[in-house]
């Protein structure tokens, strides 16, 4: 049996994500309008890069999580991050985990929190969220992953249920 959750979006998801498209079609519409149109450093910096990192980072957004068969699948467009459920040592809703985090790699906010991070509470963790404050984090024997499904608790339920 196969349980889906909606990954939903915080508003300040939304508002980053808002802000920093305008941002790059901007630069995008200014690169195109503007400047020398045969110069391939001009139309690199401001037309393909702009739209590579906007595409990029819609591709590797999150739409929800599926649990089946031990896996944990992060739902992308197009493809799934699978987490091999088999060594869950413990799953537990927690708002307050991605509070006071560095990013070590990753997107901070455009159509994803996602990527590596670090607090003194969690230590090293991998992110896949939309919504910190939905957080639900799984600890295994050699990583923890933090996770925001539409409903944390049965979110927690399914996991343990499906990884014992």
């Amino acid at each position: 049996m196969k349980e889906v959750f909606k990954a939903p979006w915080t508003i300040s998801l939304i508002a980053i994500t808002t802000v920093v498209s305008v941002l790059l079609l901007g630069i995008v519409l200014v690169g195109l309008l503007t400047g020398p149109r045969y110069d391939i450093a001009w139309i690199v910096a401001m037309v393909v890069i702009p739209l590579v990192i906007l595409l990029t980072s819609v591709f590797f957004s999150i739409r929800g999580y599926a649990i089946a068969d031990k896996t944990l699948y992060v739902q992308r467009i197009g493809w799934n991050t699978k987490i091999d459920l088999e060594n869950l040592m413990t799953a537990d809703v927690d708002p307050q985990a991605m509070r006071n985090s560095l990013r070590k790699w990753g997107n901070g906010g455009l159509f994803s929190f996602s990527g590596k991070f670090y607090n003194r509470k969690l230590g090293n963790y991998e992110a896949y969220a939309t919504d910190p404050h939905k957080a639900v984090v799984l600890k295994l024997r050699d990583r923890t992953i933090v996770v925001t499904p539409e409903y944390p608790e049965r979110f927690v339920t399914q996991v343990l249920l499906i990884s014992s």
